[in-house]
């Protein structure tokens, strides 16, 4: 059977540095770098970090935005990040979250209750920047 569900598949992020930027998107936030070494032997134009099983997030190269052709105006998105990205995580891995960006020195915001999301109010959240300025939310709801 088929599942004709829309799910989101990726988000591109305009980076400076694709390569530091998979290693703060793993060490800091634990996600799974996915093409990283073919970056960097030139054989694929840009890295990802996985989300899940069905989302990643693609690290685009801020140098690479003059050549965007596909879509008009999409050199002039780059600097201009999104408001922000929202992890949801269980409970165990918001909090193993924190923790590994306060040990690496990110700043993250308070903790906000009760906040409103996909799945209804969120029990916590929080929010932090990566080293390009993306703004990011994580947030669990059980």
């Amino acid at each position: 059977m088929t599942d004709h569900t829309t799910r989101l598949d990726h988000i591109v992020l305009w980076v400076e540095d694709p390569i530091a930027a998979a290693e703060f998107y793993e060490k800091a936030v634990g996600l799974e770098p996915v093409r990283l070494t073919d970056y960097a032997a030139g054989e694929a134009p840009f890295p990802s970090v996985r989300v899940n099983e069905e989302t990643i997030l693609d690290l685009m190269p801020r140098a690479k935005a003059e050549r965007m052709r596909m879509l008009p105006g999409a050199a002039e998105s780059s600097g201009h990040p999104v408001n922000h990205v929202c992890l949801s995580l269980p409970a165990s891995d918001f909090d193993a979250l924190r923790s590994r960006l306060e040990e690496s020195s990110v700043p993250v915001s308070d903790v906000s209750r009760d906040s409103f999301g996909a799945r209804g109010p969120a029990r916590r959240s929080f929010y932090f920047r990566d080293p390009d300025g993306n703004v990011f939310e994580a947030r669990h709801y059980d």
